[in-house]
């Protein structure tokens, strides 16, 4: 109920100063678990609603209704509710700003299977599925506890198709459903979308692009280290980077490049053989300190605790295998 009286209350009393910091914490909680249709005729977008409510104290006997509703007697006073838009597809529009992209908007724990590899026992599908249950643990640790927990994001690190972007969507997903903002990026749409605000034609600046980038609660940023690198692109995810971390703000990152110079270990079995019957030696492959450079990576071990799955290609090992047997 908002009154004149209770605003004056409000604004004198010294000790909603002395809690300033408090409150301010409290704002855009309340806020944050609604989501209104920006187009609602009733709230027009706020998420919120007036009605018009009379007092408890001041309603008349059953008697006197009439007369009321006809405006001889009675206080009528405004309040502030929810409005009936902001439970419509909540989930879906949830998903949708924080921009998660189709493909991966059925991604969640309960889906991530941790035993693809049962079928064929031995010591590598073993080590295969200890190293999915791990990293599925860390990451839905880290889920449950944001924001209480430590202020540090996750980078999962792996080969193509052992499940880091399931578990990065699934956390992130997770957290906005909760209220928090959070954003997803593909780090080479992220460079290209930045360019673009670049053309003189372009509706939106860099300034535009950046700012969500820079203010979500939690950004998830997957495959990094995906496309070349330039000093243009790792001037700037240097500065996405930097400005996260000293905001301390979290932040999710997936990356197929390892820290060691090499690809990821596979089989000597599985990889092509030569006409004598020789294994063929993979060739050898960049870095993730190759690919973004020393400094960011140093940032990284700052803001991230570091996951590495240990897994064949989801994609290609397991789908194959269902190809062939049917």
């Amino acid at each position: 109920m908002f009154n004149r009286g209770s605003i004056l209350t409000l604004f004198h009393n010294c000790r909603a100063f002395h809690n300033i910091g408090h409150l301010a914490q409290l704002w855009p909680r309340a806020y944050a678990g609604f989501m209104a249709q920006p187009d609602c005729p009733h709230c027009g977008g706020t998420g919120w609603k007036t009605v018009e409510r009379i007092a408890e104290e001041e309603k008349p006997k059953r008697a006197s209704w009439e007369k009321l509703i006809e405006g001889t007697s009675g206080t009528k006073r405004v309040w502030a509710v929810p409005c009936d838009c902001t439970g419509k597809d909540r989930t879906a529009r949830l998903i949708g700003r924080a921009r998660i992209p189709t493909r991966y908007e059925h991604c969640d724990f309960d889906n991530f299977d941790t035993k693809l590899y049962d079928v064929d026992i031995g010591p590598e599908f073993v080590k295969w599925n200890h190293s999915l249950e791990q990293a599925k643990l860390i990451t839905e640790a880290f889920a449950r506890d944001y924001p209480a927990g430590p202020d540090t994001g996750m980078l999962l690190m792996g080969p193509c198709g052992a499940g880091k972007t399931h578990l990065a969507v699934s956390a992130l997903r997770q957290i906005v459903l909760r209220g928090h903002t959070g954003i997803f990026y593909d780090y080479r749409e992220l460079l290209k979308e930045i360019q673009g605000s670049y053309n003189p034609e372009s509706q939106t600046s860099e300034l535009g692009v950046l700012e969500p980038v820079l203010t979500a609660d939690v950004l998830l940023l997957d495959d990094l280290g995906a496309s070349k690198p330039s000093p243009w692109a790792l001037e700037t995810v240097g500065h996405i980077l930097n400005s996260r971390y000293n905001e301390k703000r979290i932040t999710m990152l997936t990356t197929n490049y390892l820290d060691s110079n090499g690809p990821a270990p596979m089989p000597a079995s599985r990889r092509p053989q030569l006409p004598s019957g020789q294994a063929v030696s993979p060739a050898r492959e960049d870095s993730l300190t190759d690919r973004l450079g020393m400094r960011i990576r140093s940032r990284l071990y700052e803001m991230c605790r570091t996951i590495e799955l240990s897994a064949p290609d989801y994609r290609r090992e397991v789908r194959q295998a269902w190809r062939v047997r049917s």
